[in-house]
């Protein structure tokens, strides 16, 4: 675990703050929710459950403390409404005669879907742009000390050159890489003309527990353990030799714990990568997905055999890249970032909760 790291932990425990997290009943939003509960820190959380889940919640509160669970705030609404934005600023409980102000903002609110946005690229736009124009502006009204928020790594669309770094060109192909690219102007715009300190984290393929597997946009890990749990084929589009950079969530807590707590004002009104900055192939992915189910299969188990797990090959998708790795010594000299999980001790601790559930369905 990073040093620095640890010592914002430490800070944190001993002088609490106050955190925005917007879309957080979704993935990210919650994994960040629990992290920060675990903290003892007092958390406002907004979502509309368009693509959260209410039992992600119900699992952050199930895992915390009744004392740190009294620390959540939660407002159900909407980032494309101004009025919600700026009311998700302040904290507010019932032994509080008047709401308290926001310290942090981690913004995670988003329509996610390279492939829905080329479905429906009108509403991706609205969501993406106009809800995070909202939130700027509220946290700017409000005042917040420092806002991070969630920006991508499809806005380097397909680059010729590996690995990628935060000065390459941009190429998106997609309308929602389109978006997030947006997204960043308008941080850069309102960091230099409010005096803001906003800082954008290019997520590399994220995954881990409470990843949604359903849906026909769903992220490749959680859709094919939950397919091969259910003895369904996994489909792999193109050869299988495309690579991504596969991000275990707990180094996605850390970079927002570093982001936000960072005090090198160097380190403020950056755009990093956040990964790893390993190349994983899908096979390779599908590989280790197999093995790993084997280790943990037990003789009555209702876990398929390596042997059962062949994909099936389909393909190529429009909008998808061949090839994806991060430079990521940016984010370790400026922010002291150094992911504690690789791909493979990652995906341990993802197909372990993920097992967790199937029983649980079962």
């Amino acid at each position: 675990m990073s040093k620095l790291f640890q010592q914002n932990i430490s800070a944190l425990k001993n002088t609490p703050k106050i955190w925005l997290i917007t879309g957080v009943a979704g993935f990210i939003g919650s994994n960040l929710l629990e992290a920060l509960l675990k903290m003892n820190q007092k958390v406002v959380g907004l979502d509309n459950f368009m693509s959260g889940h209410n039992h992600n919640l119900i699992e952050v509160e199930n895992s915390v403390s009744k004392t740190q669970w009294a620390n959540f705030n939660f407002v159900e609404g909407d980032i494309c409404d101004p009025a919600t934005c700026h009311s998700a600023m302040a904290y507010r409980a019932q032994d509080l005669t008047q709401p308290l102000p926001v310290d942090f903002v981690l913004h995670h609110a988003a329509s996610s879907s390279v492939p829905g946005s080329l479905d429906d690229p009108v509403s991706t736009n609205a969501i993406n742009i106009n809800g995070f124009l909202n939130v700027l502006i509220a946290a700017r009204d409000a005042g917040v000390k420092r806002l991070v928020y969630a920006a991508s790594s499809s806005a380097y669309g397909e680059q010729a050159g590996l690995p990628i770094k935060e000065e390459n060109r941009v190429e998106p192909l997609s309308p929602y890489a389109v978006t997030k690219i947006v997204n960043e102007l308008y941080a850069g715009v309102f960091a230099k003309n409010y005096n803001m300190e906003i800082t954008g984290l290019r997520y590399f393929n994220v995954f881990g527990k409470r990843q949604d597997p359903q849906g026909s946009y769903a992220a490749v890990i959680p859709k094919w353990l939950s397919l091969i749990l259910n003895r369904e084929p996994v489909t792999i589009y193109g050869d299988g030799e495309t690579t991504r950079d596969f991000c275990y969530m707990d180094n996605v807590v850390q970079a927002n714990i570093l982001a936000a707590m960072a005090d090198n004002k160097n380190a403020v009104n950056q755009i990093y990568n956040i990964a790893v900055g390993e190349r994983t192939s899908l096979n390779e992915l599908h590989q280790l997905i197999s093995s790993i189910l084997t280790k943990h299969k037990m003789p009555d188990e209702n876990v398929p055999d390596e042997f059962n797990m062949k994909p099936v090959y389909a393909d190529f998708r429009i909008a998808d890249i061949k090839h994806s790795v991060a430079d990521i010594s940016k984010a370790k000299q400026l922010l002291g970032y150094e992911p504690r999980y690789s791909v493979k001790q990652g995906l341990e601790e993802t197909i372990a909760w993920y097992l967790g559930q199937h029983k649980k369905a079962d």
